[in-house]
């Protein structure tokens, strides 16, 4: 079902759509060079997530080799050594009796280890990727962060270190706007590897980027909706003062 999966080749054209949008509108910002920087980590997260579905085809053999060997020494031991001077003793028994679970729990603990191997490979894998994607959201965070809508209001005096604000009322909203979908796919992206990898932690860190790039796209929508206010004032404004 095409609707009941994420398709990595799809979000990877949305966001180069995307950066092609902060290219034509804002060509010289340095957020268009987070929105090449995050084509680019779509096409390596989707490689990676592909990646993820398939078997470690050298990982299988090499835990299928040392079960194997595992294997043979144990039947080395029970067969080739001799045991006819142990005694049959109930003491002997009881000691013979313990090291034996001792050695099948030791054994079973080294065989689920060396089966679980691939699936702690992957996941140091997805995780690294996820790593990368928080990073961005951090990135994107702090270009929205001075973006600051209290300068449109009437009065706004700014200081000497005040940030240079260049924007209108209209590209801000854009400006903004386009951050909150840079966040949108770096979520998306992330969902990619909890995809691919039916992993409890994995799926875990894909929900804690999810919900932080969903934190910091509410603060955004929050100012999108301040600049709205601010331009409703300020039209009210002119429209009392021709009333009067």
């Amino acid at each position: 079902m095409p609707y009941r999966t994420l398709d990595k080749d799809r979000i990877t054209a949305t966001a180069s759509r995307l950066e092609q949008r902060i290219g034509e509108r804002f060509p010289d910002s340095s957020l268009r060079k987070v929105a090449v920087e995050l084509v680019a980590l779509a096409n390596d997260t989707g490689i990676q997530a592909a990646a993820l579905e398939k078997p470690v085809i050298w990982l299988r053999i090499l835990t299928g080799l040392a079960v194997l060997c595992a294997a043979m020494i144990f039947a080395l031991v029970g067969t080739v050594l001799s045991f006819d001077r142990i005694s049959t003793g109930a003491f002997d028994f009881v000691q013979g009796l313990e090291s034996l679970l001792n050695t099948l729990v030791f054994a079973g603990v080294g065989v689920w280890t060396l089966v679980t191997l691939e699936e702690r490979f992957k996941r140091k894998r997805a995780l690294d990727g996820l790593h990368a994607l928080r990073s961005v959201i951090h990135i994107i965070d702090m270009h929205q962060l001075t973006k600051d809508p209290a300068a449109f209001n009437v009065g706004f005096i700014p200081t000497k270190s005040s940030p240079e604000r260049k924007l209108s009322r209209a590209e801000l909203t854009r400006y903004l706007d386009y951050c909150s979908e840079l966040l949108s796919i770096t979520g998306k992206l992330a969902a990619l590897y909890a995809q691919a990898l039916n992993d409890s932690i994995v799926v875990n860190a894909v929900n804690d980027i999810e919900n932080l790039g969903t934190n910091l796209s509410r603060k955004i929508w929050q100012k999108i909706m301040l600049i709205g206010e601010t331009e409703n004032r300020l039209a009210g404004g002119r429209g009392a003062t021709a009333i009067h």
